[in-house]
């Protein structure tokens, strides 16, 4: 009788050794983030530049997560930059270094104006925002 338990009991250890035991460990690497921004302003002048203020709020850390920037301009026309001087062409993926960030849109036209940014990581995910700015020339006031 005993030798029957010890035998069942190693069957039973020796199968719990072989599955259960993995020497990879699990890490997750893409946590969700988001933007919040302050309020942008809703009108703007040809020439004008509205300062647009940005958080990035990550619901986890990885050391090894990057992030970029981009931006797309679907209505009017206008330049984009951000706080260190960096002038972004539509499109094109720019290294996003910081977490709190601003971004200056300039007009360049007196129609309705419309950015659209977008955030990505090195893991595939993506955030967008949507700016619209209405024309605020000095002849709709006179009129």
């Amino acid at each position: 009788m005993k030798l029957k338990i010890i035998t069942i009991l190693a069957v039973v250890l020796t199968g719990l050794f072989f599955t259960s035991c993995d020497d990879k460990i699990e890490v997750l690497q893409a946590y969700d983030f988001s933007l919040t921004t302050m309020p942008v302003q809703k009108r703007i002048k040809q020439g004008e530049t509205a300062e647009i203020r940005l958080q990035l709020h990550k619901s986890g850390e990885y050391k090894e997560t990057e992030f970029y920037i981009s931006f797309f301009q679907p209505d009017g026309k206008g330049s984009l930059r951000m706080d260190d001087g960096t002038v972004f062409a539509p499109n094109d993926f720019y290294p996003l270094k910081k977490e709190t960030f601003r971004l200056y849109y300039t007009s360049e036209c007196t129609d309705q104006q419309q950015i659209d940014v977008y955030v990505y990581d090195n893991f595939g995910q993506r955030f967008d925002l949507s700016f619209s700015f209405q024309n605020d020339s000095d002849k709709e006031e006179e009129e």
